[in-house]
């Protein structure tokens, strides 16, 4: 580890580019351009803290410093469209050492306890906005959920049904059905499909920030 904020910037063919904080799954923001985005992910730092502490590394997270940019890499259309990385680095691309995925994981495991801990507060009554087509609270709450073994955890196999998903226990064993699947496939050095590991524990931990940021944002009275 390094007190350097370090980043990968998905540079689009036209419109955003997305930063994304390599040793911090869930910390991605996009830009307009390569400065925007750095500016708008360390604007983030602040907000990332819960999840740094849930994970028991808030001391660590506290020392992060300079933002220092360790690969830039071409976006496509879909980074432009979405503002959501979705082309993997060559870091990422790497075999993540056990200890290394293992702080990762415990990483993505704040994240969804950081989502559930607001899931629960919020009052379902929310600001109006543009983000998410304007989904209601719960609407958000069965998007996050649902998605995940949709889109995710589906590349290493892990299918649970959304009906399952939705239940307080069916949540918590799929959880760890897709932890125990990454780990398996990181010890055997497969890729989860056409995504690295690295890349897939990145994706899952910022889709579900992205959201949790999104309920903060548009509580009455924020």
């Amino acid at each position: 580890m390094t007190d350097a904020l370090r980043v990968i910037l998905e540079v689009g063919k036209s419109r955003r580019v997305v930063a994304g904080a390599m040793d911090w799954p869930g910390l991605d923001r996009w830009g307009t351009s390569e400065d925007d985005a750095l500016d708008k992910l360390s604007s983030y730092l602040p907000r990332y803290v819960g999840v740094a502490e849930r994970a028991g590394m808030g001391s660590a997270f506290a020392r992060v410093r300079d933002v220092e940019v360790v690969e830039r890499v071409p976006g496509s259309s879909s980074t432009d469209f979405w503002g959501i990385a979705h082309v993997p680095s060559q870091i990422e691309r790497e075999l993540a050492p056990p200890t290394d995925l293992e702080r990762r994981l415990d990483l993505l495991r704040a994240c969804w306890a950081y989502f559930d801990d607001i899931a629960a507060r919020v009052s379902g009554d929310l600001r109006p906005g543009s983000r998410s087509g304007g989904r209601s609270r719960d609407q958000i709450i069965r998007h996050v959920y649902g998605t995940e073994p949709d889109q995710f955890s589906r590349k290493v196999e892990v299918r649970t049904p959304i009906e399952v998903v939705l239940t307080p226990d069916g949540l918590a064993t799929h959880r760890k059905s897709y932890v125990d699947a990454i780990r398996a496939y990181n010890a055997e050095g497969k890729p989860a499909r056409t995504w690295p590991i690295q890349f897939l524990v990145r994706r899952t931990a910022h889709h579900v920030m992205d959201h949790a940021w999104e309920l903060e944002d548009r509580i009455l009275g924020s």
